[in-house]
């Protein structure tokens, strides 16, 4: 592949619900580009961008795949992203390098919750879309109610480049509303086609859109604005030169027709981004941080190399490879670049231009282009590459918080290190997988997106290294506090022939604020306790407030006064006031009517207005309390407090409640009182446990 100016480079990604197409229509791309010689499907698993075996055993995207192709003279990156929201970490990276989102619709079951979220992620981007309605070869195809629907959800200015002649069964005649002509493709899915000129009502209908497009070309200039309200139109020639603009400034969002399947729009899609397209001369000008922490831009013009690193894989079949942009300046093989994240040098080695797991090696890329390198000592995704002599940091994605936990346990003894290991690596690769060792439960707690999120990952942890693992409900952290004050009297004496222990505590207790922690004071007068013997019982109660004295929990909440003791000449010491300061505590905390809290989330659920009543209903019957509603068009957005005991796996149900078109986030809150009967069953469960 030859070398690229900035300006002949077309940069996009594939984004769209769940199965609307996105892999189907990339391959379609390859296939009319003449990158591969036929297309692959999904049901045999041989598409260049899933590749992987989790997705040929899934039949989904999993990962986001950058492919490569030349059409009309131009280089087009475009990525294949994840449909499902369990891997949003993916899409979000892929959306924040390039320069347009290519939106995929399914022709029969229109705009989804995921349809919005591209929407919305390439608006937060500043990144211009496109809509491609693709499946118009299925039964029960709905091209004028989608349409409609994507004028409600995103504005007016959507508007049909294309019109579906024969949808449905043998779909293969599309007319151009630009060129007012009807493309005729070839039944073989080679993407060959004919054109004639629209005639009778197809031509009528091409009249009354072209003048329509014409409105919203002319809204996007100024210049072309005054132009066309004092000569009362536009040329062809400005018309199509303000067709790019309009689409910049979002005043035109183009939506076209596919069948990804039999290749039937694909060529003519791939003009129009040809033609009309994002280019990085679009985007000349990106934020970013100097050494002192001042906010720079970077110019695409400017002679310093500057890059950011937007996924890395480490797979036997491809090594260890990063993906990086190119906002400026031009990189080399051979060229000394500065990590200004982990502050070390990185020399570049052999670069790729890569097609799903097939690499081609290039030499030179020049900025707005997208690569891969090989072996970086230590450069992970959101990371910046730099010039020595530009050294600044590009603003890292921004992903959402996780929403299914779980915990995982090791069934063989000896393999905490290459869990350990495995754990990390997955992390730098994935920026949405988290993990913590959580000393309070004691267990090791994997956070995701989703449950498919986690499975996947521990599929890989498992065959990659080796590890016998299992993942369960993870512990939820109650919290211990009492109601009322409390007081104790404990004596610890040991005699054993030897040196004995000896130490009377004298105790009181008392509720604080919500949030107050855990305050030790001493009242201590005369000399019944030396004051040397304070901070031992201090020790004793802290370690006691953590280990909790109920069921278990870490103590929270309370004030704890020692105010007076006896100790023996001889046999007072440090531990022995520790173990009697311990005890007294106990003591103490369990006469001030002690309870559990409860950790308590917000959830934000966001679903069809049709599923309402139950994901309502199933809130509430999980101790739920509603707190607020907001409309956002066809969609409900809930927002509730629910116990965290009672959300495990709630992305699971929520995604089965609504057929899987619901979504939710969440985050701590707050604790709360933890109700008798549900308390009565933690109480036990920790007994038996302890047992």
């Amino acid at each position: 592949m030859k070398e690229y100016q900035s300006g002949d480079i077309r940069s996009f990604a594939i984004v769209g619900h769940g199965s609307s197409g996105k892999t189907t229509l990339s391959e379609a791309m390859l296939a009319t580009g003449g990158t591969i010689s036929r297309m692959g499907t999904i049901d045999q698993g041989n598409t260049v961008s899933d590749y992987h075996p989790d997705e040929h055993e899934r039949q989904i995207s999993i990962h986001s795949t950058p492919l490569s192709m030349e059409w009309m003279d131009k280089k087009f990156n475009f990525i294949d992203a994840p449909g499902y929201s369990d891997f949003i970490g993916a899409t979000l990276s892929s959306l924040a390098v390039v320069d347009m989102a290519v939106i995929v619709v399914h022709a029969t079951q229109g705009i989804e919750v995921g349809t919005e979220q591209m929407s919305e992620h390439a608006a937060n981007n500043g990144i211009p879309k496109i809509l491609v309605l693709n499946g118009l070869d299925r039964e029960h195809t709905k091209f004028d109610e989608i349409l409609e629907s994507a004028k409600e959800r995103f504005g007016r200015n959507v508007f049909p480049m294309q019109l579906p002649v024969n949808p449905g069964p043998g779909f293969n005649q599309i007319v151009d509303v630009l060129r007012s002509e009807v493309t005729t493709y070839s039944t073989d899915d080679s993407g060959k086609y004919s054109e004639e000129p629209a005639e009778g009502e197809w031509k009528e209908k091409v009249s009354e859109l072209h003048e329509e497009l014409i409105e919203y070309v002319a809204e996007s200039d100024d210049t072309l604005l005054e132009k066309f309200f004092e000569e009362g139109g536009l040329s062809e020639e400005e018309m199509r030169g303000g067709i790019h603009t309009a689409i910049q400034n979002q005043s035109l969002i183009p939506l076209f027709v596919t069948s990804a399947v039999t290749n039937v729009g694909t060529a003519r899609l791939l003009d129009f981004i040809a033609k009309y397209g994002s280019s990085p001369v679009d985007r000349a000008k990106v934020s970013a941080k100097d050494e002192s922490g001042k906010d720079v831009e970077i110019q695409l013009t400017n002679s310093e190399a500057v890059a950011q690193v937007f996924k890395t894989v480490s797979e036997a079949h491809v090594g260890e490879l990063s993906f990086f942009r190119i906002y400026s300046g031009q990189i080399s093989s051979g060229n000394d670049l500065v990590n200004t994240k982990r502050g070390g040098n990185e020399r570049f080695g052999q670069m790729f231009v890569m097609n799903g797991k097939n690499r081609t090696i290039i030499n030179t890329l020049n900025a707005g282009d997208i690569g891969a390198v090989v072996k970086l000592k230590d450069t992970h995704t959101g990371d910046t590459l730099c010039s020595p002599k530009l050294k600044v940091e590009m603003q890292e994605t921004k992903y959402p918080n996780s929403n299914i936990h779980a915990a995982l346990i090791s069934n063989s003894k000896g393999d905490e290190e290459k869990i350990a290991v495995g754990l990390a690596t997955l992390r730098e690769e994935d920026p949405t997988f988290m993990y913590r060792v959580d000393s309070e439960i004691k267990q090791t707690i994997i956070s995701g997106q989703g449950e498919l999120h986690l499975r996947v990952n521990m599929e890989r942890l498992k065959t990659e290294y080796s590890v016998d693992v299992t993942l369960i409900e993870p512990k939820v952290p109650y919290r211990e506090t009492i109601r009322a004050k409390g007081s104790s009297k404990y004596r610890h004496k040991k005699q054993s022939g030897g040196a004995g222990q000896f130490a009377e505590v004298w105790m009181r207790m008392e509720p604080k604020e919500r949030g107050g922690g855990v305050e030790f004071v001493e009242s201590l007068v005369g000399q019944n306790v030396d004051r040397v013997f304070v901070q031992s019982v201090e020790k004793g109660v802290m370690a006691a407030s953590i280990e909790g004295a109920l069921a278990g929990y870490h103590v929270v909440d309370v004030k704890v006064l020692f105010y007076d003791g006896k100790q023996h000449p001889v046999d007072s010491k440090d531990i022995a006031f520790q173990i009697a300061g311990k005890h007294a505590f106990n003591e103490a905390f369990l006469s001030a009517k002690p309870h559990l809290l409860e950790p308590i989330r917000i959830i934000d659920v966001k679903v069809p207005e049709e599923y309402m009543g139950d994901v309502m209903g199933d809130i509430s019957s999980r101790r739920g309390k509603i707190i607020g509603m907001d409309n956002d068009g066809k969609f409900q957005i809930i927002k509730a407090q629910v116990p965290q005991s009672e959300l495990y796996n709630y992305a699971t149900t929520i995604r089965s409640l609504t057929g899987g078109r619901g979504l939710h986030s969440e985050e701590f809150s707050h604790y709360e009182n933890v109700p008798k009967d549900v308390e009565k069953k933690v109480i036990a469960a920790s007994k038996k446990e302890e047992e």
